[in-house]
């Protein structure tokens, strides 16, 4: 009973029904008025109280209805960071336990581990870099393999020579690794992608091919690049260092292809021995760039290259052919020492030519230097 006599809609009707009697019987009291415009008007002021209730009332829900839809957003909200907190420790949990395997014995068990790794960065960008990190550490462990032992003897269509078990097998997960590194990067021409580094510092490898694919840094000081190497139409947003590349003792570099490729930044082949042809062909080298102490064991393709910055040829070796017809000179080159081999008939810029040594070598001069 209590709680019905503190009903606001009570009171409304009370409050409604004073309303109309106390105007309908003020106007009652004037002459000029009759009794049913009396009524009328009482009837009209206590409908406006009803109205007034019946506005409030709708506000009330209205508001009630929107702590309820925030309480489900918040609700909602909650869930999905429990979802990605869930996410996050299944992610985490595979990720080490991949990395875990990688040191399994068995090669299966070491492909699968990769697989997972590449997996995991492909659905989780955050762990893009890092997998990546961990793909490249995998290809700096020391590797030998008879197959890379006699390639300086080795015709090119004699097939390699066959390791133990333990090294083909080993050699399969390698390729693995390298494969999947090319996959997990960024196609050259994809907008708004990142370029993501790449350390291979002495690292063994073979075909390897990252083509047509967008890098940040990329390190392969003493590395050894066998069979051949297609970096051809990558774009490459940060430093790139070959530095020394194959001098070190049981390693070379194959063929190397890098035409049409663009070098955003520096790019350092000081110290690099290719064993094998080169191609820069159509190559865009915006930064400083560098072969100085280079050598060419065979042919050199720079036709159609384009220097923007700096260019340091200091003591390089042309011993085969050399193709240097660049699509614009660069504004400054060094040619200290450059030698070239002067049997052969070399293709150079305007104003370049050789110049035979009495001791019989050749070296390239700038004629208005």
């Amino acid at each position: 009973m209590k709680r019905f006599l503190r009903s606001p809609l009570l009171w409304t009707f009370v409050v409604s029904l004073v309303l109309l009697l106390a105007v309908g019987g003020w106007l009652l009291t004037d002459p000029a008025t009759s009794r049913s415009e009396a009524l009328k008007t009482g009837g009209i002021a206590g409908g406006a109280i009803v109205a007034l209730y019946a506005l409030w009332l709708n506000d009330r829900r209205r508001r009630v209805e929107e702590r309820r839809q925030e309480v489900e957003r918040q609700r909602q909200e909650l869930e999905l960071r429990r979802a990605d907190q869930d996410r996050d420790r299944i992610s985490d949990e595979r990720f080490a336990k991949a990395v875990e395997l990688l040191g399994h014995e068995a090669d299966q068990v070491r492909v699968g581990a990769l697989h997972a790794l590449a997996g995991l960065a492909r659905g989780r960008e955050i762990y893009k870099q890092t997998v990546l990190d961990i793909l490249c550490s995998y290809l700096r462990r020391p590797f030998e393999h008879p197959r890379y032992q006699d390639t300086a003897k080795r015709d090119g269509n004699t097939a390699p020579e066959e390791g133990s078990a333990e090294e083909d097998q080993e050699l399969q997960v390698r390729q693995t690794a390298q494969r999947l590194i090319g996959e997990l990067l960024p196609a050259a021409d994809s907008e708004g992608t990142p370029g993501y580094d790449l350390d291979l510092t002495g690292a063994v490898l073979e075909y390897f091919d990252l083509s047509e694919r967008k890098i940040g840094k990329l390190l392969l000081r003493y590395a050894g690049l066998y069979s051949s190497t297609n970096l051809s139409g990558c774009v490459f947003l940060g430093p790139v260092y070959l530095t020394g590349a194959g001098t070190k003792e049981k390693k070379r570099i194959g063929f190397f292809r890098c035409s049409e490729a663009r070098f955003e930044q520096r790019a350092w082949f000081s110290g690099v021995r290719f064993s094998e042809d080169v191609e820069f062909r159509g190559t865009v080298f915006a930064g400083e760039t560098s072969f100085k102490d280079g050598v060419f064991a065979k042919d050199a393709v720079f036709a159609d290259a384009e220097f923007k910055g700096t260019l340091d040829l200091r003591r390089a070796r042309f011993e085969g052919f050399g193709d240097l017809r660049f699509r614009e000179p660069p504004g400054t080159v060094s040619l200290y020492n450059t030698s070239v081999e002067p049997a052969r008939d070399h293709e150079l810029p305007s104003g370049w030519s050789v110049e035979t040594l009495p001791d019989g070598r050749a070296r390239l001069t700038v004629n208005d230097l």
